[in-house]
């Protein structure tokens, strides 16, 4: 707000800015302040400096300038944040990564948190009274919205980011942070994005992701690789011990081919996020992926994720072209007799023992400080008698990503590794254990 004051005795002009409201105004001369109701400044024998000049609205002496206001169900509000909640920190340096970023604006907002490795933002609806950008704590907004038991909540916040939260009876004023602090959320170059239903990734998603790697000294290999060409997007995982792939068709074009590798994190985001239905866009960049999730019954989630800097091992190189038998297990009771199994291992004796005869299979676990244990299937199995191992759990991981009624299981020794696979694009290699 710009006042300009003249004296044309003495030749004199002084200016100053100030915030608006619509109760008061300051009138500035020479140092002097002076609030006066703004209603009477349209009669000159109020104003107590005839020779300063009011320019625009009134200003605010009294108050601050109300910079966002919107009310929200709390429906709306709690899916919002549970959707970017698990990026939120708690213990940083910076204090405003411990704060959810709102953005207001045609009747929506955008809710956005990140660590700064992955952003996720949340288009939530609301009925938006004034346009604007704050800050809040995270944790505390969570606990005040899980509390409250009215459905409604009412925002206001002031220049000062202290944000007025009221719901019904009850009323709270809540400190943040501007907006200006938040880090930037990058932008993509315009280029057309990769679409796929949901569905389809998040079932890629079931069927790898268990497989990557925890240990941080091998970094490349904590994450999914992605392999988009041929007109199909690829999805791999493995450890060292195992590899499970899964691929989907895709309209790709040959301009869009490209490797990367998304970090662990932002794949255990995007299967929590990722729905049934609804689609899926992706675009990325040399350092970057963006993942934009469309839902059936409206709102949008984005999830933005720096890649993982180094280049995965071939993996076609561990899988094996061809095997000695092919033996068909129903899936249910084949899990289920391994975690039963597994009962009796331990950390020095871990696996369980596939013993295959005509029309059976048996399964062992021996270890001699905890017991053992034996389970039988009945199978259609015509081959030679052998026995491999393999880890149980890591069996039944796969098994309990898949939703078919038979698996196939593809050996050739007992030294050689294993290969799951369905009808369908998916197979899971993995190493087997020493038996004595």
């Amino acid at each position: 707000m710009l006042w300009r004051l003249n004296n044309p005795a003495a030749g004199l002009v002084s200016s100053t800015y100030a915030q608006t409201t619509n109760h008061c105004a300051l009138l500035v001369h020479f140092g002097q302040r002076t609030a006066i109701p703004w209603g009477r400044l349209d009669n000159a024998a109020h104003r107590p400096y005839p020779h300063a000049l009011i320019i625009g609205p009134c200003t605010n002496l009294l108050g601050t300038t109300n910079t966002m206001k919107l009310s929200i169900a709390k429906e709306q509000l709690t899916a919002g944040l549970q959707a970017v909640q698990n990026v939120i920190g708690t213990r940083t340096t910076l204090p405003v990564l411990s704060n959810v970023l709102f953005q207001a604006e045609d009747n929506r907002v955008r809710l956005v948190a990140t660590d700064l490795d992955v952003t996720i933002s949340s288009v939530v609806e609301a009925k938006v009274v004034r346009t604007g950008s704050s800050t809040l704590p995270a944790k505390k907004l969570q606990s005040i919205v899980r509390e409250v038991a009215i459905p409604e909540l009412d925002f206001e916040v002031d220049d000062r980011m202290v944000c007025v939260i009221r719901a019904g009876p009850s009323q709270f004023k809540l400190n943040g942070l501007s907006a200006e602090e938040f880090p930037p959320q990058p932008t993509f170059a315009d280029r057309k994005p990769i679409i796929l239903p949901q569905g389809k990734l998040k079932g890629m998603l079931k069927r790898t992701a268990f497989a990557a790697s925890t240990e941080e000294s091998r970094y490349v290999l904590n994450g999914l690789f992605f392999s988009l060409k041929d007109h199909k997007i690829t999805a791999v995982a493995t450890d060292g011990r195992r590899l499970a792939l899964s691929e989907e068709e895709v309209d790709i074009g040959p301009q869009a081919h490209a490797e990367f590798i998304i970090p662990s994190k932002a794949v255990a985001e995007l299967e929590r996020l990722l729905q049934e239905e609804g689609s899926m866009e992706l675009r990325y960049s040399e350092n970057l992926a963006v993942f934009t999730l469309h839902f059936e019954k409206g709102g949008q989630t984005l999830i933005i994720t720096k890649l993982v800097d180094g280049t995965y091992p071939n993996y076609q190189q561990v899988i094996p072209r061809e095997c000695r038998e092919r033996i068909t297990l129903p899936r249910e009771e084949f899990m289920q007799a391994l975690r039963r199994a597994e009962i009796m291992t331990s950390d020095k004796n871990s696996a369980v023992k596939l013993n295959f005869s005509r029309n059976q299979l048996v399964i062992t676990a021996n270890a001699p400080e905890v017991g053992e244990a034996r389970e039988t299937l009945s199978l259609n199995y015509k081959g030679a008698d052998f026995a491999i191992a393999f880890n149980p759990n890591f069996l039944v991981q796969a098994l309990r990503a898949l939703d078919v009624d038979e698996v196939y299981f593809e050996l050739n020794d007992e030294l050689s590794p294993g290969v799951l696979k369905i009808n369908g694009p998916f197979l899971y290699v993995i190493m087997p254990m020493r038996i004595s």
